[in-house]
Order: C-alpha cells, then structure tokens, then sequence
C-alpha cells in the first residue's frame, strides 16, 4: 500500500494547494482555455436572452398587442448561437483536459524512469498503474467539466442574480436567508468528501497492486492449488475498496438530495409569492415568467453541488498523489564531472568500498578492495546474501556507491554521466526480463538498427541460434509478457545474447548460467573467451565449471572477501573454494553415475 494519506484537518489545505499546483501544466494552453472561458460566457449572455426576450413577448401579448415577431426571432437566433459558441467551448476547453493529461501521464512516467529500488520497494506497480489512469482521468475531468461548472456558479452569481433584482428586488431576497445554510453545508460536506475521496483512490490503488501481483504469478498460485485462497484474499482487499466507495457514496447522495430538496423549495415559495404580486398587479407576468427562468439558471448549480464538491475533492486527492511521486528526489542523482572520458577502456579499481542498506544495521559491503584490467575475467563466488549483486549494482550505479570508491579508467563512477555509464557497462541481471515483444526486438532493445548479422552472431554466441531457427517465425516470434513462452534456459540465453550484442568495454553476468546445463555453459564461456580478450568481465556464479574459467576468483562472504586467486591457486588453499568444488563434483559424479544406471537398465 502506498504511504500517502490524508485526515481530515489537512483536507481542504492539500487539496486546494495541490489543485492549484496542476496550473503549472495547465500554463501552456491557458490562451486555448481562456477562450473556452470567454465563448462560455459569451454563450450565457445568449441564454440570459432568452427569458429576456420571453418577458417581452408575454408583456406584449397581456397587453394585446401580438406583434412579437422580433422577440421570437431574437430568441430563436440567440439559441442557435448559444449551440454554436457552447459547441466551440467544450471542444476548447476538453482539448485542454485532454492535452493536460497527456503531458502528467509523460511526467510520472519520467519520474517513475528515474526511481530505484527503495521507490519500488515502497509503490507497488498497481498503485503507479492508477495513478497514471485513474488520478490522471480525475483532473482531466475537473479540467473539461470543472470549468464549466465554475462558469456556470460565477454566471448563476453575478448575472442570475442581476436580473432578478431588475426584474423583482422582493423576490430576490426571499433566496437570500438560506444562503448561509447552504455554505457552511458545502463546507462540511467538501471536509467529509475529501477524506472519503482519499480512502477511495488508496484501496483502488491496493486493488490495482493486488490485481497486478496475482496475475504476474499466476503460474505460482496455479502450480500451489491456491486458487481459492487468493479469491478469498483478493475478496477482502475488494470489500475494502467496496466499503471505502460506499462510504463516499452515502455523502454525495446526502448532498444530492438535501440541495436539489433546498432549490425546489426556494422555487416554491417564489412560485406561490410571485404569483400573488402577478394577481394583484404589482408584477407583470411577462417579467415573473422572466424572473422564474433567471430563478432555475441559479439554483441549477445547487441541484450538482455534490457533483461539483465530488469532482473538486477527487480531483484534489489524484493532484495529491500525482505531486508525492513528482516531488520525489531520485535516489541516484546524475551528476558528471569534466574529466569523464567519452570511451572507457575497461579498467575497474575498487577501493575499500563499504555499503549498509538503509534500514539496515549489517554491513552488505565491507571493506571491499579489487582490480580488473581490461581483458580480464573475474567470477564472484559466495553464499546467498554474501555482497555479490550488491557489488556489481555499484558498478552502474543502480545502487549509488560511497563517493570516491569505484574508479573506471581511474574516474569514479559518479564522475560519468548515468546514460554514457550504463552504455559502456552492459549489465545481464541474473532475473532476465523480456518484454511483449517480438524476439528481434528484445535481442536489439538498447538500437533496433543493428545488422542483422551482429544480432544472429549475438544467438550464436549465447548458444540460442538454433532455439530460434527451431521458432516458425524465428526472430519474429512473438515471446509473451516477461517472455512466458519460453523456458528458463531460453530467458537466460536471450538476455545473454542482448548483453552480448553491445559489445560494451565492461560485461557484467549476475548469474546468468543459473537456468542452462553444463554443455552449453561450456560453449558460451568458450564464446566469451574469444570475443572480449581485450574487454573486461566480471560474473557472478554459484558454480565451480564456470568460475574455474575466470582469470582471478573472488570469494565473499557476509560482504567480505575471504578468497581471491586462480582456480588452481584456489584449490591448493584448500578453504571455502575448495571445498565447494569437491562438493559440486562429488554430486555431479552422482547424478552420472546415477543417468550411467539409468541407461543400462
């Protein structure tokens, strides 16, 4: 669940605060919705034609006199303007909304670009996911329909009520003492509804995140029969969006039915009051019929007025939780130096880095000392939770190292520009992810132009050339979400090959043999051997056949080295190295002879 709440003292401030902050997004179209603005005002002077025109018509025909050729004429043209100008204003101000609302989805989407791991760990992708759709609709909406509801409360002000006080000043004041009432209500019901309107968008989002984590393991929840437990789970987080929208419910309906109650009681009492002054002639009936119209134009905003206050507190809260992730500071800050070279060579020098997570009283790093030159391959070797991903997130910064620790081509890292780092530092996380498209587009994500021969020299080198000439459509296969139609081998085998077609001057392999057997293992550090012997790697792998290819092997443990050497040099030690290679051919002995007996039976 998300950590952004609102009670019920910082409501009003928040919201108006944060609705007032949308305007900077609004700035750039402000010429296009000052025209909506003023063609909707335009188009109220029309209607307010139109009661005119109707008293004079009405007064004429009382009096006999049934010339009223121009009044109908003037009233016919002023509602065909009113349609035309109208016509222009919604689409004036809706493109606004519309334009608006693209340009905050851009911005949360770039945000949320720039966010790192302790974002993530804190937003699900459900509650990003309603942000940007939902939060985002709400304001798009208050833009389209707000205005024109504000316009239609300043005209029901300002013009209703000038011409009601022309037409019968008597009659006016009888809507005045229920005024007060009607504020301080709105007031009430504005605080109740914010609140109210904050629960909603909170459990939505704790719907969305549900959602998205049940289906992203599916599979899971398939393998485990655990289909009736996760309804029974996704129930109650349902019942608590259900319950949090209802409560919302109960106070718009309040609204709902105590103002449109309130302006048909005012209309009443102006009916049976004016028709007494029509009786006994103070009032021409012309001007009453008039002053009856004007009566509907203003209390038309009291029949929406929870609408109105629903939109503005939704709307307030979307705002709200749009400007918590705009405001966020990114946890890695690019800040590049001068001195950064353009091209890297590969030279990586670490010295005496320590890191703590935050929150965290262990170090995950201590002490950490370690050269690569280019052309080397180093393997980190270590039990889980032993430093050695954390290690290599330093390297590109997807964790921000301690300043002055990490040195490429004896520049420290946070010296490079983020974007000229990653391009240079090709990382292969050890949880490939691949994306819904096809096969092609995975292996060149990073330059769709690549030559095709560069992409089938990347398959052949991550032993996936003949997976995919087994495909029907062959690099034109179409994989599925996170590449769901194809193995474990397969995922590991394409994100190797995307690693590898960037020929970048540093490779970094988190695990990435994890998921394929010994054979092809073989084949790919053969591969690795021939094609980067002037470019630097570093891996990370829990077995003793691939580390035992790598020109020096680092052992950590709890964030310590504890081993570094050759593998020969490793096993002379005779310490945690040696040990683990004994166990690892121990079982591999077992698991041939183990298939030996298989076969001969």
């Amino acid at each position: 669940m998300s950590e952004f709440t609102l009670d019920s003292a910082q409501t009003k401030t928040s919201v108006m605060a944060s609705l007032w902050r949308v305007r900077v997004f609004i700035d750039p179209y402000r010429r296009r919705l000052l025209l909506g603005i003023i063609a909707f005002g335009v188009a109220r002077i029309f209607e307010a034609m139109v009661p005119v025109l109707t008293a004079v018509a009405i007064n004429r025909i009382a009096e006999g006199n049934f010339q009223v050729g121009w009044p109908v004429v003037g009233i016919f043209v002023a509602v065909v303007a009113r349609y035309l100008v109208v016509t222009l204003a919604r689409f004036s101000v809706r493109r606004v909304g519309l334009t608006v609302a693209f340009d905050l989805r851009q911005r949360l989407y770039q945000c949320l670009q720039l966010q790192g791991a302790e974002f993530f760990a804190r937003h699900s992708i459900g509650d990003m996911m309603t942000r940007a759709v939902a939060d985002i609709a709400l304001i798009q909406r208050l833009i389209s329909m707000g205005t024109i509801l504000l316009i239609i409360l300043v005209y029901a002000g300002v013009v209703g009520f000038g011409f009601m006080l022309y037409y019968s000043p008597s009659l006016t004041l009888l809507l005045l003492p229920p005024m007060p009432f009607v504020f301080f209500y709105a007031q009430y019901s504005a605080r109740k509804m914010g609140v109210a309107s904050a629960d909603v968008q909170e459990r939505l989002s704790d719907l969305g995140a549900h959602t998205q984590e049940n289906l992203s393991g599916i599979r899971t929840i398939q393998a485990m029969v655990q289909e009736d437990n996760e309804i029974k789970r996704f129930a109650k987080t349902n019942q608590a969006y259900a319950d949090a929208f209802y409560e919302q419910g109960q106070i718009n309906s309040a609204m709902t039915a105590w103002m449109p109650t309130l302006a048909a009681i005012c209309s009443l009492t102006i009916l049976g009051y004016g028709g007494s002054l029509v009786l006994d002639g103070s009032l021409p009936i012309g001007d009453f019929v008039a002053f009856f119209m004007f009566v509907n134009m203003v209390v038309q905003p009291f029949r929406v007025a929870g609408f109105i206050i629903n939109l503005f507190q939704r709307a307030g809260v979307a705002s709200s939780r749009l400007f918590e992730v705009f405001d966020r500071q990114p946890e890695i800050l690019d800040r590049p130096g001068s001195n950064a070279p353009k091209q890297i060579q590969g030279a990586i020098r670490i010295d005496n880095l320590s890191y703590r997570y935050p929150d965290s009283e262990q170090l995950a790093l201590d002490s950490i000392s370690l050269e690569v030159n280019p052309g080397d391959t180093v393997a980190l070797m270590g039990r889980v939770g032993a430093g050695k991903t954390t290690l290599l997130k330093q390297i590109v910064r997807l964790i921000d190292p301690a300043a002055e620790r990490i040195f490429i081509d004896n520049t420290a890292v946070a010296d490079f520009p983020l974007s000229q780092l990653r391009a240079q530092v090709a990382l292969v996380p050890q949880d490939p992810f691949l994306f819904a498209e096809p096969l092609k587009d995975n292996l060149t994500y990073d330059d769709p132009a690549r030559a095709l021969d560069a992409i089938w020299q990347a398959a052949t080198s991550a032993d996936l050339k003949g997976t995919i000439e087994d495909f029907p459509d062959q690099l034109d296969t179409l994989i599925g979400e996170r590449g769901v139609t194809l193995s474990g081998g397969q995922k590991q085998r394409a994100t190797l090959a995307r690693g590898l077609i960037r020929n970048a001057p540093v490779l970094i392999l988190d695990d990435c043999f994890s998921a394929v057997d010994t054979e092809t293992e073989e084949h790919i550090l053969s591969e690795l051997k021939r094609l980067r012997q002037r470019q630097s790697t570093l891996l990370v792998s829990h077995r003793v056949s691939t580390a035992r290819h790598a020109d020096q092997i680092v052992v950590l443990d709890q964030g310590r080295i504890i081993e570094r050497g050759s593998h020969a040099e490793l096993l002379a030690q005779g310490g945690y190295y040696a040990e683990l290679e004994r166990v690892q051919r121990e079982g591999a002995e077992d698991e041939d002879f183990q298939h030996i007996r298989q076969r001969s039976s």
